[in-house]
């Protein structure tokens, strides 16, 4: 299902889902990677985007702009769903590339840069992640 058929329309609490966009891509299951592993995870994304949870709710996030998010104050329980799509480096620090449904205006045309750090990660973002696929 493509985005365009499906938008994110819950802002009022509503899902707008329409059966007739259906593009018959079906999945039955989903694979968890091992928690709290950047390594995992950085495995998984080799041919997979990946669904995460994160704790969304701290200001710090929420007015996150540009740059590598490196604050450790936002939190661990878990309250909004987030893709991480790739990961990268700079100035010798990796970091998660991470898709927000919070449209094009939230930090970097919708994307955000998390520093990788060992355990939970930053915001929780290593403690579920997972692909779809058949089981």
């Amino acid at each position: 299902m493509s985005e365009a058929s499906y938008p994110y329309t819950a802002k009022d609490g509503t899902c707008q889902y329409s059966s007739s966009n259906n593009t018959g891509v079906m999945t039955t299951g989903t694979h968890n990677i091992t928690a709290d592993s950047p390594s995992s995870m950085k495995a998984a994304l080799e041919n997979n985007i990946l669904s995460v949870a994160i704790q969304a709710n701290q200001l710090s996030f929420q007015m996150y702009s540009t740059g590598i998010f490196t604050n450790t104050n936002c939190g661990t329980n878990l309250d909004h769903a987030t893709n991480v799509v790739g990961w990268g480096t700079s100035g010798g620090m990796d970091y998660w590339i991470m898709r927000n449904s919070w449209g094009s205006s939230w930090g970097m045309n919708g994307y955000m840069e998390l520093e990788i750090v060992d355990g939970v990660g930053l915001c929780g973002i290593q403690m579920q992640p997972n692909y779809p696929g058949t089981n």
